[in-house]
């Protein structure tokens, strides 16, 4: 291996490690806390070593986002792969969607800006659509085969989008008066049939 090759992998490694040393930062910490000086800090090296690889903390976790969105995006694929039926797809995408958030909240908060700044002003993240994507073509398979008015399906997708985002806000914000997750996923379930039964 070269000396330029080998400068490259060392940046994508310091890259890696500042990235995971953060995530597990908020993990125990949570996002408000987080910082450039604490980054530094654990890995044990100087500020300006965080600022070589990443320009401010924005830009760090703007990176986790999309880390976060490709996790979801896998999960995602691998239900559009087990699930040929459409009806049954769609179930399978919310409780994707709804294990997923509750699993990773650290990044679910960071991907959607639950209780904290968006990350990346400016910056548009064409992976924020991930989950609307694969519950349209769903809804839009579900459509053409009970020969509907397709022209409705951009709004089922968006209605379907904030009902299963709307409830994960919710119980992750801990705004609810039901404390017991159950009794949460129970809507969740109820509220997917009933919109998947007026398709």
């Amino acid at each position: 291996m070269g000396i330029l090759e080998r400068k490259i992998r060392q940046k994508e490694n310091m890259r890696t490690t500042i990235m995971a040393v953060a995530l597990q930062l908020v993990k125990d910490e949570g996002w408000q806390s987080l910082s450039i000086r604490k980054i530094a800090d654990a890995i044990e090296y100087s500020v300006p070593v965080i600022y070589d690889h990443f320009a401010n903390k924005e830009d760090i976790l703007f990176e986790l986002s999309l880390d976060g969105f490709r996790l979801l995006q896998r999960t995602l694929e691998k239900n559009k792969r087990a699930y040929p039926d459409p009806f049954q797809r769609l179930r399978a995408y919310a409780d994707a969607y709804w294990n997923f958030a509750f699993k990773n909240p650290e990044y679910y908060q960071l991907m959607y800006g639950l209780g904290m700044p968006c990350s990346g002003p400016g910056k548009i993240k064409p992976e924020f659509n991930t989950f609307r994507d694969h519950i349209g073509d769903a809804i839009e398979e579900i459509a053409q085969d009970k020969k509907k008015d397709e022209s409705e399906v951009c709004f089922r997708t968006y209605a379907f989008w904030s009902v299963v985002h709307g409830l994960i806000s919710i119980v992750m914000m801990r705004c609810s008066d039901i404390d017991d997750s159950t009794m949460n996923k129970k809507v969740l379930d109820e509220t997917v049939e009933a919109f998947i039964k007026n398709l």
